[in-house]
This record gives C-alpha cells, structure tokens and sequence, in this order.
C-alpha cells in the first residue's frame, strides 16, 4: 500500500495546526540599561521584587533585560529601578525589534571604547615591549600621566559612575573592583612621579598598568557584547521573518498597505517568491510553502485552496491570496517569539548556585585584596609592591564570567532548538530534558499518523470490491470513508458507480447499484443481515496480528461475502529511527496508549519498543508514569492529544507534538513545531550538550578565580597581565556557550 502518500499527505495537514504558547501569569519585559556582572542582576532583582504586586522576576545578564510577573504597573517597576542607579524601559510587541538594535548600538559603542583605548595606551605597549628586549622605550612621564589620565578619568569615566552608584545602593560590582584597582594603580604612579626622588635614582611608575588594564576590561567588554548578541540571534531572526507591507485586496482592488492595517477576514495577495504576511488559509490558488524557519521542517509543502498557511513562511513558486485568520500578537510566529523569548529570560536551577556565590563574590574579592595588601607590606615588599599585588587581585576577580555562563548557554541552546521547530517552555524544561532516562510515548497520533489508511483489499476481484466501498462512502465524513476514497484516488478510479437508495445501519451502510443492494460495514452488520463471514475467516485472523480492522463488502439479497478493506493507523516514516535514536542514547522507551492490545504491540514491534500498555485510560498513563518514577526513573512523555495532558503533567517532562491539541501543548515542557518523533530524541541530545555546555562555563568561571585570585594575591600575576586575563574569562565562557549553535540533529548531519 501506498502509505508513503498517505502520511505525507497528513503530515502536511498537521503542520499547519497553531502551536499556543501556555497560559502564565500576567507578566511584561524590562530592557535594562548599565549592568555588569552578576552582582548587577541581583541588585536589580531585588529591587523589582520589591515592586507590590510582582509575584517573581527574572534578569538576564545576557539579553540585558529583565522577565516580571504580577500585577505591578511597568511605571513602578522603571522607577524602582532608576532608583538604584540604572536604565529601564518596557519592551512590547511593538518595540521587541528595537532592542535588536539596542544590542547592535551596545556593540558598536563598546568597539568604539575598546579600539579607542587601545589606540592612546599603544605607546605603552611599545614600552612593555621594549622593556622585554632590555630597551628603555616608555614615554616619559609627562606623557605617561597625560595618556593614563585620558584612560582613566575618559573611557574609563563609565566605571566610577557605576561604582558610585553601587556604593550608594550600598552593594559592591565589578566596576567597583575595576574602578579601585586601576585608581590604586594610578595614584600610586601619580604619588611616586610627584614625590621628590633622589638624584639619579630612576623612579619605576604604573601608569601602563592602570591604562592596560582598562583597556582589556573595555575589550572584554565589547567581546562579550559581540558574543552575546550572537546567542541571542534567534528572536532576531524569527523577528526579521516579518514583512513590513502586504498587498490587500479590496473590491477587486490590490493595495500595499502596512502590515499593522490588515485585520481579520481581510484578503491578501502573495506571489511566488514573497514572504506570506499573516496566518490564514489559502483562498484562492496553489504553491509549495518554505516553512522551515517556522517549523524546522527542510522540505517545502503543498498547499492548496484550504490549506492554512503561517506569516513569515514563503511562497515558493505560486499565486495565492489569503483570507486572514490572525493578525499581530495573535500569529503562530509572535507566538513562537514570546515562548523563544520566554525561555531565554528564564533561570536554570544552577543558576540558584550562582546567585548566592555572585551575592558575596565582590565583597570577599575586596577582603582578600585588603589582606593581601597588609599581608605583603608587614611581610616587609613595600607599599609599592603591597599595593601592586593587591590591584592585581582586585583586577583579576571577575563575576561576569559567573553571571554570564548560565544564560549565554541558555540563549543559544533554546535559539538554536527554535531554529530546528524545537520550542523549549523554559530553562527548567531544558535542565530535565538532560536526565532524562526513558521516554513514553503515546500512540495515535504520536508514533502513527492518526488517521486510518487501507492497508489491504481483498476478494474475488479487489478493484471492483475497493470501486463499490467508495461509491457507498461517498457522502461520509467518517476517517475511514476518507481512507477509502484516498486509496480509490491513488489507484487511479477516476469514475466511481451510481448509488441510490441509501440506507444508513447500525455498523454499515447499505445502498442500490444497478439494481443489486451491497451491505458495507463491520462483522456485526454483516451477522445481523445473516450473511457468513467464515470463508474469509484466516485472512481476517492474519490481517488482525497486523493490527488491522475489517470492514466487510456483501451482496444483501444473495447473502454472500464479496470481500473486505483492511484498515490501520501506520506508524509515522520517522518513528522507528527516533527509537532507535533514543536506544543509542540510552533512554528506555514505553508505549502507553488507549488503543487495542493487538495493534498496539504490532506498532511496538515493528518500532523496536519493548514495554508496552495498551487499553489505558487516561489516568491509567498518569499511574504507570508514577509507578515507574517510583522505580527511580526520570521520565519524559510525549503525546498530542486532549486524553495525553494528564499523563504530561504527571512526567517529569512532558513533550508535545505540534500537531497536537492546545491542552497538550499547554502542559508541555517542550512542544514540537511538526509531527516528527524524531524531534524527541533530538530535543534531549541539545538538552544533554547545553547542560554540559552551562557546567564547562561555571567550572572554567569557578576555576579562574579559585587559581587566579590566589595567584594574584601571591604577586605571580602583575596587574597588566590580571587585566587581560579578567577580560578573556568572560569572553572565553560566551565563546563557550556559542558551541552551541553547532549542534546539528543527527538526522541532519
């Protein structure tokens, strides 16, 4: 049978079904304007908690933006934090695609400081280098004082201000350590220049320290913010999918009008090769759809009159217009934005590490550069070199590198998951889709198709038996009249025989033609209108171990069995491969499904699943899950329908197929934009190598200070080389988190 084009055809059909996003408290966004490190998110937390009315909030140093739920006005929640010193500004629909170019404009500013700085501290450099070959080519000290004066009160001006305002809300960040440790550095220089010397006696100052290391942090700065907006690329490209105009057409007239014109019912012309402006469904002409910016899914699809179709995808190669069925907030593709969103704003539960270690970072950074510097003095160096190794330690400390390893991983994995039509709910979803070690699945639907196909036509003459059951089905909407008719259209009957008589009965239909009445319907019909059954009792037997049901072809007034149609949901073309996707990752898979023993574990077998429960209700699903989290298992499940939401809620993940009803999606920590089971598999392996990728980056953050500050505190590291050092950490753990945006499916590689 030809059930390559049975699903495909389905498949395209469940593709266009919306994707919601899950019902949450009210909630808004909060662009923030002047954090630096982790100690930053946490004073700007702190204060929008603080807000009557917000419920929970969220700041990611990453997005520079803050996620709050409740009832608190956006006025309240801007004050609160302008009071402490920083920017906010509210982010709606309407200006989410400027804060794309905020983060471009942050960028080109801090490539501006950092290539400005490295230009005025270049005669430094020289000088450095110089002292390396045994040459004496630093300025003279005039110009030493002059250079590091532009550095330190110029580009750097940026770091007193942010200390100052964190010294008055009375918290300690990472320009606080900066600010101290190059003014340490520069007025040490200034005191040693201006203090009468003795004669011949050649003065030693540090005006290239203080310089150098600005010059690294503002470079470290402007590669963190080029990094950042790396990970955080997917909302803007999502964004981008949006055109600006469509063509309306009104009383036979076609107008460009903006896209904020077009309301719901509004008709609209796309031609070959335009992007599709709005969600709707095809009113008028045929083209195949690009949808994988949307879904994932590479292959273009047939669309046709009565196809829906999603803004931001592209007409490939047809005229159609469109009857509007969704504009602005209500569209699939604003609605992916918000849940993308979402997700990146979110916190993962390592992150609850982090906070508490950012809360006290500073402060202890600046206790041991105090003892390190009382150490070193009364150890007998000199307050020259006490001072030198206590800069040191306060210019290497770095809680950027902290705050930034958790939700640089986040924005890249989730973007890259949206890029593949993997929809991640939040950054909780994303550490349990990492542990997890067996995955159930639902059947119908979700491993099948989940409409029926003829899967065999048997009698004396199959091609007439297969004529007369499509011509009594004719007039039904029944799934299995549909298959009938599907599979009359594949073998090509272009013409079908003349019924009339119509007789609808309990488990048949009976009607007239050419003057004989034929009885199509299941066993029971056929008994109950004394016609046997027997002689086809063994094909009946073998189609049943398939897993398929029968619906009988008789002549009524003969009383004799003519054939029979056998019918199935098959297995979707990508179910196998994902089990076999998820036995090499060594996740155990189950099949929990409502449908009949022998169908199920006909499905089960020829998709490789071992452990099978078939005729479950649907709190039946919610009581194997408990029983085998009982035994210790992390268990993930992943279904489509109304029946399946209990048993999502109930797993420790719950996954839902874009096909899918809205009750599931709701319930589910990860929604898949297309029926491919694959995308499971795929949705734990990203899941496995981000939660990797956030450990790497928190142990190299971790590992850097525990050996750095040390180090420095011994007087190993000079504060020029600390300066640098402190600059690459944070950017070597963004670097990081971008290995992300390699990962591939492995279906794909």
């Amino acid at each position: 049978m030809k059930w390559r084009d049975a699903q495909r055809v389905a498949i395209s059909k469940d593709m266009n079904k919306p994707i919601h996003t899950p019902p949450s408290a009210p909630s808004l966004s909060l662009a923030i304007d002047g954090m630096t490190c982790a100690a930053c998110v946490a004073r700007v937390e702190k204060a929008l908690q603080s807000v009557p009315g917000v419920t929970a909030a969220a700041v990611n140093l990453a997005t520079k933006s803050a996620r709050v739920e409740g009832i608190a006005p956006a006025e309240s929640l801007i004050t609160a934090v302008d009071d402490i010193g920083y920017g906010a500004s509210l982010i709606t629909e309407t200006t989410g695609a400027s804060e794309t170019k905020r983060s471009a404009d942050r960028e080109r500013k801090a490539r501006l400081s950092a290539l400005l700085a490295f230009v005025i501290v270049s005669p430094f450099f020289v000088g450095m280098a110089g002292m390396l070959g045994g040459y004496d080519l630093m300025p003279e000290a005039a110009v030493q004082f002059g250079l590091a004066t532009l550095i330190q009160f110029g580009l750097g001006l940026r770091f007193y201000r942010s200390a100052w305002k964190a010294l008055r809300s009375g918290v300690a960040t990472m320009d606080l350590l900066v600010a101290l440790g190059t003014s340490a550095a520069y007025g040490l220089s200034l005191y040693l220049w201006l203090r009468p010397s003795m004669p011949g006696h050649m003065v030693h100052l540090y005006f290239e320290s203080s310089s150098v290391v600005t010059a690294f942090v503002l470079l470290g700065k402007w590669l963190e913010e080029r990094a950042t907006s790396e990970t955080a690329s997917a909302i803007a490209a999502l964004g981008r999918l949006k055109p600006a105009s469509a063509r309306r057409i009104e009383n036979g007239i076609e107008t460009d009008v903006p896209l904020e014109a077009i309301c719901v019912g509004d008709r609209v012309l796309v031609r070959a090769g335009k992007t599709i402006p709005v969600d709707g469904v095809i009113y008028e002409g045929a083209a195949s759809i690009d949808e994988s910016m949307v879904t994932g899914e590479s292959l273009p699809i047939a669309k046709s009159i009565g196809g829906e179709v999603i803004g931001g995808t592209t007409n490939l190669d047809g005229r159609l217009v469109i009857e509007t069925r969704a504009i602005g907030a209500e569209t699939m593709l604003s609605r992916i934005i918000r849940l993308v969103a979402s997700a990146q704003a979110s916190k993962a539960p390592v992150q609850a590490l982090v906070d508490q270690v950012s809360a006290v970072f500073v402060p202890v950074v600046l206790i041991v550069a105090l003892g390190t510097g009382i150490g070193w003095y009364f150890y007998g160096a000199g307050y020259e070199a006490a001072l030198i190794n206590a800069v040191s330690v306060l210019v290497i400390a770095c809680p950027c590198a902290l705050g930034l390893a958790t939700p640089t991983a986040i924005l890249a994995g989730t973007g890259i998951a949206a890029k593949y039509g993997i929809l991640i709910r939040d950054a909780a979803s994303l550490e349990k889709a990492a542990k997890v070690n067996v995955l159930a699945f639902d059947k119908t639907g979700t491993l099948t198709i989940g409409q029926p196909v003829i899967t065999a036509v048997d009698g004396g003459d199959p091609a007439m038996v297969l004529a007369i059951a499509s011509a009594l089905e004719a007039g039904s909407s029944h799934p299995l009249a549909r298959a009938i008719r599907d599979e009359a259209q594949l073998r090509g009957m272009t013409s079908l025989p003349s019924v009339t008589g119509f007789e609808l009965i309990a488990g048949g239909i009976v009607g007239t033609i050419s003057g004989e009445r034929f009885l199509f319907g299941n066993a029971a019909a056929l008994i109950a209108a004394n016609i046997d059954t027997t002689s086809m009792k063994q094909r009946v037997e073998a189609l049943g171990l398939e897993g398929s049901g029968i619906s009988y072809l008789a002549d009524i007034d003969r009383k004799r069995l003519i054939g029979l149609l056998a019918f199935a949901d098959p297995p979707r073309e990508t179910s196998a491969a994902a089990i076999r996707m998820l036995n090499t990752m060594g996740i155990a898979t189950v099949m929990l499904t409502g449908d009949a023993k022998g169908a199920s574990h006909y499905i089960a077998s020829k998709l490789g699943i071992a452990d099978v429960h078939a005729e479950v209700r649907p709190e039946g699903k919610s009581n194997i899950i408990n029983a085998l989290k009982a035994q210790g298992a992390i268990i993930g499940m992943v279904g489509d329908g109304v029946n399946d939401a209990p048993a999502l809620a109930t797993a420790d993940l719950g996954i839902a197929m874009g096909s899918g009803t809205d009750v599931a999606l709701e319930t589910a920590g990860i929604a898949l934009m297309r029926p491919d089971p694959r995308l499971a598999a795929a949705a734990i392996s990203l899941s496995r190598r981000a939660v990797f990728t956030i450990r790497s980056g928190l142990f190299w953050a971790f590992a850097y200070n525990v050996i750095g500050i040390p180090l420095a505190a011994l007087g190993y590291l000079s504060p020029v080389f600390a300066g640098g050092a402190m600059a690459l950490s944070s950017v070597s753990v963004v670097m990081n988190a971008l290995t992300l945006k390699l990962w591939r499916p492995t279906f794909l590689s």
